[in-house]
């Protein structure tokens, strides 16, 4: 067997270890930062383990489960039964059932059909590789209309891609509706799940089978360099250190390729550089009362520039309640240089805008995450600007959540991908 070496210790890398080392491989899995886990990773607020930034799992996301079930954590999975909404117009709506839609007050009723319709549809589809020339505007007017468009849609878009918000695919947007709406209890209810204690759980067991394996885990050590000889990798040097390899797995973010494999052709860093990508600056605030019950609240007010409000308490019980914000940006913004005050203050006024009961002596504590590469941009064709998961260099394999597409980002998807690469390399 071969000597490996994995770059990013994320949920994909964690996995591509894992299976490496179970294939027989030594295996070297090296990390820029101080802990395993990536998104996926943990942090301490006030004595609660919870992730820097959210996750939920959804019924469909089969890879999670057989992970669970490799690792011995088959009962650790639970489910809660959740809601959504949406804050318009000054007004909390009920939304996500066939009720709240022909309640909701903000469509005509042939918005409503039409809408319910095209998300009915979209939720039994299989593939929607008819639509993967279109841009996300498109699909949505053409399907339920210009009015749910605007209505519901548009300012959701604009404030987490700006500029880019014409530039989505449809089939990205089609796939998160799919995910979401087939993770239900009944049509009326939906259900998500998290897993117990949450996705430090799964990092924990993850590093501790792969150890206990025989693989090595280097923390705090950023990869610098893919040596190179006679067209294969020879190695990487990462962390002052040389680590020799007949095989390399990249799973750090697509822009960070050119410069660790300097010998890729042209072409290749050209096409790794045409990936675009935004940031998120991610706020997690500890609250004594909660803010409006619903799991998820889009937020589609022109008082408000955040898309929404995860809270989180609602889906994982916790002690006090626990609220994400997610900022997510090019970062070309104005507010991608703000300090961590500037966006707790906007922020908390958002929350109290939402719900005018909640008070400043109701804030426990407020943290603010950042990263830089969170979520690339997937226009229409998306998957034709990919360049290959096996790079020119022989024996070298680089992916990251852009080859997720058309599914979003999630754990599922990471071990997929992660555990595949493996097998390939």
């Amino acid at each position: 067997m071969g000597r490996i070496v994995i770059i990013g210790a994320g949920a994909m890398g964690l996995a591509a270890a894992h299976r490496a080392v179970s294939l027989g491989h030594s295996v070297d899995l090296v990390e820029a930062d101080a802990v395993p886990g990536g998104m996926a990773a943990h942090f301490d607020v006030g004595g609660v383990s919870i992730e820097r930034f959210y996750h939920f799992v959804c019924k469909s996301d089969q890879p999670t489960f057989d992970l669970l079930a490799e690792l011995g954590l088959d009962d650790a999975m639970r489910w809660t039964a959740t809601s959504m909404a949406y804050f318009i117009k000054g007004k909390v709506h009920p939304w996500g059932d066939p009720v709240s839609l022909l309640r909701f007050p903000h469509l005509s009723l042939i918005a409503k059909i039409r809408t319910g319709l095209q998300m009915f549809w979209t939720t039994k589809r299989r593939s929607f590789a008819a639509i993967e020339d279109k841009t996300a505007r498109d699909w949505i007017v053409g399907g339920s209309g210009r009015e749910v468009y605007e209505t519901l849609w548009k300012r959701l878009i604009d404030l987490k891609f700006f500029e880019l918000a014409d530039d989505i695919s449809a089939s990205w947007i089609a796939v998160r509706i799919r995910r979401i709406g087939n993770s239900r209890r009944s049509i009326f209810q939906e259900e998500l799940g998290y897993i117990d204690g949450g996705s430090q759980t799964l990092v924990d067991a993850l590093v501790e089978r792969f150890t206990a394996s025989g693989g090595r885990l280097h923390l705090a050590t950023p990869a610098e360099r893919v040596e190179v000889e006679d067209g294969r990798v020879r190695g990487l040097h990462a962390g002052g250190r040389f680590f020799p390899a007949d095989g390399i797995i990249s799973t750090v973010p697509t822009p960070y390729v050119p410069r660790l494999a300097p010998d890729l052709p042209q072409e290749v860093k050209e096409q790794y550089a045409s990936i675009r990508n935004i940031g998120v600056v991610c706020l997690l605030f500890r609250l004594k009362r909660s803010v409006t019950g619903n799991f998820w609240l889009n937020i589609v007010d022109d008082a408000i520039d955040i898309p929404g409000i995860i809270e989180f308490s609602n889906l994982r019980p916790l002690p006090d309640c626990f609220v994400y914000i997610p900022y997510y940006m090019p970062h070309s913004h104005q507010k991608w240089g703000w300090s961590d005050a500037q966006f707790i203050e906007e922020a908390f006024g958002y929350i109290r805008k939402v719900n005018p009961e909640i008070g400043d002596d109701d804030l426990v504590e407020a943290n603010v995450s950042r990263l830089r590469h969170a979520q690339p941009v997937c226009e229409p064709n998306f998957a034709d600007r990919l360049p290959p998961v096996r790079t020119p260099i022989e024996g070298l394999l680089a992916a990251d959540t852009s080859y997720y597409y058309p599914e979003d980002r999630g754990i599922a998807e990471s071990v997929r991908l992660g555990r595949q690469m493996a097998e390939i390399v």
